[in-house]
């Protein structure tokens, strides 16, 4: 193996093919070698990682994993960040959704830009700490409280994206309500900040007067500006709500396949199984990719029944099965909507494979690939994974199996991202003021 930047030996690579153990090499923050190796290699030069201080690690350019597992970056590809650690101003005493919506809304003015924005760098370099690489943010934009409500959050995200940018990349999909009454505003608003740099339009039509009409607007801004589109469906436990079918003569009329997103689709698990099945097929045929949110729909949806109480958890393993790409992720971190979580892409795993019923030994790949792999394809991240010529961006887990990342949800990450070690979780908690209106951190090199 030619000289590197970087040299790793005795790493699990659960996700590839070829062996058990790898070794691995990094060039300019490139991965220049994986290769299979034949059995654990003994190497005096190269030093455990376990035994290596974060302080250090930069410098050491050989490591011994000693079989740990090493996954590419994890791409956490539906998120809130604009909503993160506002719990404390904003409560939920019901626990539904609409309550969350109308009590975020009711506080939203109140909230200034820095703290807006501060909130966004805080939740990005958590998920940066727990060893995600890519996410993707929906933000809050309420054209209807006053363009200046709005606005805000669009330049406090893009004010963190810069100040985060060194850590890991966020992808911004506004959530543009449509009101056929102010759409002249709203479309004047919403060319405005897809001209800012903001990745793609986004919106929840199912909760509109006229769905069909918001998602016809969702396509004429997103097909305007060669956009992909990621829009909230039919996040209810009502199975009449079929935004979905709507949303998928819309990506094929446009041609949209492949550049589609459904976040939620709850209601699919509500409906009867012949109806969930043709609304399933006609997504794998229109090329709609879907995006499940175990911890928060098993939060809010519900909250009207007794006894058997549904879940809100879409079919995952039916979308799957019938070729839909269907991604895992955090969606909402401390705020109403959801009261937990921190944008630990393992825990939203874990959460998955229970809602889903996914924990057999065969599956637990099956939920791996949903939180790296398919939200990578449906993100358009470029030159994923752990290949020779990709960018180098991967985490190192305190675990010996893929299984046992979900039965131990491992303290001990290690994470490189960016050309360098971004900090396992203990260092961005020690340099992160917890205050969700902190300055920004200052990271060593």
């Amino acid at each position: 193996m030619p000289t590197a930047d970087l040299e790793i030996v005795n790493a699990r690579l659960p996700l590839a093919d070829g062996g058990e153990l790898f070794r691995l090499a990094v060039s300019g923050g490139r991965w220049t070698a994986v290769e299979p190796q034949a059995g654990r290699l003994a190497s005096p030069e190269h030093e455990p990682i376990g035994a290596i201080g974060f302080e250090r690690l930069p410098s050491v350019r050989r490591l011994d994993l000693e079989g740990r597992v090493l996954l590419p970056g994890f791409v956490d590809v539906h998120m809130h960040l604009d909503k993160a650690y506002s719990l404390p101003f904003v409560r939920n005493r019901s626990g539904t959704l609409l309550e969350a919506i109308g009590n975020y809304r009711a506080a939203a003015p109140a909230f200034a830009k820095e703290t807006i924005r501060d909130r966004i760098v805080k939740a990005a370099l958590r998920s940066a700490s727990f060893g995600s690489a890519t996410l993707r943010s929906h933000l809050d934009v309420p054209v209807h409280l006053g363009r200046d409500v709005a606005m805000r959050t669009i330049e406090a995200a893009l004010e963190a994206r810069e100040l985060v940018s060194g850590f890991v990349d966020i992808q911004y999909f506004p959530m543009y309500f449509y009101d056929p009454a102010m759409e002249g505003e709203l479309t004047e608003f919403a060319a405005e900040t897809l001209r800012m740099g903001v990745d793609g339009v986004g919106g929840a039509p199912h909760l509109t007067p006229d769905p069909a009409a918001g998602i016809d607007w969702a396509f004429r801004m997103a097909t305007g500006f060669g956009l992909p589109i990621d829009l909230h469906a039919d996040e209810t436990d009502d199975p009449s709500v079929k935004t979905i079918d709507v949303y998928c003569d819309y990506v094929v009329r446009y041609g949209y396949s492949g550049r589609a997103t459904a976040g939620h689709l709850c209601s699919l698990a509500a409906m009867e199984h012949e109806e969930a099945e043709r609304l399933i097929a006609k997504m794998a045929e229109a090329g709609v990719a879907a995006a499940t949110l175990p911890a928060v729909n098993l939060y809010l949806q519900g909250r009207g029944d007794r006894g058997n109480v549904r879940r809100g958890v879409t079919r995952v393993r039916e979308l799957a099965d019938a070729g839909v790409k269907v991604a895992a992720a955090s969606d909402n971190i401390q705020d109403p909507f959801h009261p937990f979580g921190r944008g630990d892409m393992l825990q939203i795993g874990l959460m998955a494979s229970y809602a889903a019923h996914l924990a057999g030994e065969e599956d637990i790949l099956t939920v791996l690939r949903m939180l790296t792999q398919v939200p990578a394809a449906i993100a358009g991240v470029r030159e994923y994974g752990v290949a020779a010529g990709n960018p180098a961006s991967f985490a190192v887990f305190d675990a010996a199996s893929a299984e046992e990342l979900f039965q131990e949800l491992p303290a001990g990450r290690w994470v490189y991202n960016k050309s360098r070690w971004t900090g396992a979780s203990e260092l961005i908690r020690r340099r992160y003021d917890d205050s969700p209106t902190a300055a920004s951190p200052s990271f060593a090199e």
